[in-house]
């Protein structure tokens, strides 16, 4: 497909396609309804035995089901149409940003993206890297546009091809077909889907937070609104796509998964548990007051259930903190403790600094280990590392999506870790690329970050904040080799952050009362003595402020 093809397509042909197909499938339900009360039902209740009988029962079953298969088949004709044309606008739309962003460079395009020399250009501008550079990144995106236009146009040709197909060899009279995505959550799988083709018309997974931000600002603002509510799957989990789109997109998943788990006569453990997460964060939302604003920032049903929920719009904040749980961390924690711990670092920030917006989130995005009480053999997966990884990867990416969706300047980033969570955060800063992205990093009853000094966290020393409880005995596991090798600050991932050997700066918590689990588990609360106040002046970028404790 070329240039002048994919701009002057006209995809509201697909739906007045697509509304012809939808009228037929209504039409023929009509003729369904009579023939079934009139034929199939009289029939069946007429008191009729023997073998003809059932053989004739047998037949109009077997007719019944063509019908109602005939009836699926239009209608999934009518779904494919309109998924067609929603995904040809999506690239017309980055057609239409391109070309705009050409004309404002004074460029002209061929009809494959490429941008023709044009003799009259000065020497110096031909040869200038800057301008070579920007000429080979407009052709790039021109041409990457085109590519995807004309898969998605032998994707569309080719289902409405398997459709005739169906028709002719008379398939399109059983229940085969196309399916629904298999990418698709299952709750979110209508009845009568087509292929997925908007799935093709968004960017792969593969696509930086950076890419998928600069995509979606040059969507115009009603597709981008179709999108939500039609897809709310692709929009809702997305890194660098704006937290009011994520909001409204999850709270349309959390409903349906809600509906989904609900509706089923029998449920897993595990389901149950989800259930019970997904009722929380619903809770949650529902009574929370309108300041600070709660958004949804993250819903899923992967793994052992995925959460994001966030004080204050992070698109618009001067301050965010993203707090990391641990060990024993459930979905359910995201709209419970977990989240008055977020709300509670939120308040702090406020008090520490009312001049300036913050939010304050919880992401729950990786399967911490289940807790000690739950008698699980995978809580010993908190003695590795493979769990927090997984996490590290996908907080990496979170915090990068956070960086590429804000407006105006940079807000004050901070990465916080509690427990098993802060070897979390402490991986994801040992990321290449940057790590976290984060301005500051806070750990906080840690069992070690993954690292032997503050420096390796990707952020300078200065920049690494430790919170230990003198009585948290998290912050003592040692590392029994280093142990052996007279190290007393190894610790069972690491240098011990509290250590002055490690070199990040210790802040003043409670030491929490001797001989209990308990002093690990005050540090976002209020009863954690200087912990939140001293959190709250490391988000809001107030280091000068902070109290200190002597490192170990």
């Amino acid at each position: 497909m070329d240039l002048a093809a994919l701009r002057d397509a006209d995809p509201q042909l697909l739906p007045e396609d697509a509304e012809a197909y939808e009228q037929l499938a209504d039409a023929l339900q009509q003729h369904i309804d009579a023939w079934q009360s009139g034929v199939r039902d009289r029939t069946s209740g007429s008191g009729w035995l023997g073998t003809a009988a059932d053989a004739c029962r047998a037949s109009l079953q077997q007719t019944d089901d063509r019908l109602i298969a005939a009836r699926t088949e239009l209608r999934r004709i009518g779904a494919c149409l309109r998924a067609g044309a929603d995904a040809l606008r999506l690239a017309q739309a980055e057609l239409a940003s391109a070309l705009a962003d050409a004309r404002a460079a004074g460029v002209t395009l061929g009809p494959d993206g490429s941008i023709p020399l044009d003799p009259a250009t000065p020497a110096a501008e031909r040869h200038d890297p800057d301008a070579r550079a920007r000429r080979t990144a407009l052709t790039g995106r021109v041409r990457a546009v085109l590519a995807g236009a004309d898969a998605l146009d032998r994707a569309l040709a080719e289902q409405l091809a398997g459709f005739t197909r169906a028709a002719t060899d008379g398939s399109g009279l059983t229940d085969h077909g196309y399916a629904p995505d298999p990418y698709t959550p299952a709750p979110l799988s209508p009845l009568i889907t087509a292929p997925d083709l908007l799935r093709c018309a968004v960017p792969p997974p593969s696509a930086s937070p950076e890419a998928v931000a600069a995509w979606w600002r040059a969507l115009p603002p009603d597709q981008q609104q179709h999108l939500i509510t039609t897809r709310p799957d692709l929009i809702g989990n997305r890194d660098g796509l704006p937290a009011t789109a994520r909001d409204q997109a999850n709270r349309l998943l959390l409903r349906r998964y809600l509906d989904d788990f609900a509706a089923r006569t029998w449920r897993s453990v595990t389901d149950q548990l989800k259930l019970d997460g997904l009722r929380a964060i619903q809770e949650r939302l529902d009574r929370s007051p309108a300041n600070p604003p709660v958004l949804l920032y993250g819903i899923s049903c992967e793994g052992q259930g995925r959460g994001i929920l966030s004080f204050g719009n992070p698109d618009t904040a001067s301050n965010v903190s993203a707090y990391v749980p641990g060990l024993g961390t459930e979905l359910r924690c995201v709209g419970g403790k977990d989240a008055d711990r977020a709300l509670s670092v939120w308040r702090a920030a406020l008090r520490a600094d009312p001049t300036r917006p913050t939010a304050s989130m919880v992401w729950l995005g990786y399967d911490p280990p289940p807790g000690i009480d739950k008698h699980d053999p995978q809580t010993l997966d908190v003695m590795g590392e493979e769990r927090a990884r997984a996490g590290a990867e996908s907080y990496d990416r979170f915090m990068a999506g956070l960086r590429a969706a804000h407006e105006g300047p940079p807000a004050h980033l901070v990465a916080l870790g509690h427990s098993y969570g802060s070897l979390t955060v402490g991986l994801a800063g040992r990321r290449p690329g940057g790590g976290t992205r984060a301005d500051d990093i806070v750990l906080i009853g840690s069992p070690g970050a993954g690292a032997d000094n503050a420096g390796q966290l990707g952020v300078a020393a200065d920049h690494v904040w430790v919170g230990a409880a003198d009585n948290d005995p998290v912050t003592y596991l040692p590392d029994p080799l280093q142990e052996v090798l007279g190290d007393q600050n190894g610790r069972w991932f690491g240098k011990d952050p509290a250590s002055a050997d490690f070199g990040a700066h210790r802040f003043d918590v409670a030491d929490g009362p001797p001989h209990s689990f308990s002093a690990h588990s005050n540090y976002l609360d209020p009863i954690g003595g200087h912990a939140l106040p001293n959190i709250g002046q490391i988000v809001t970028g107030h280091p000068e402020n902070v109290r200190s404790q002597v490192p170990r």
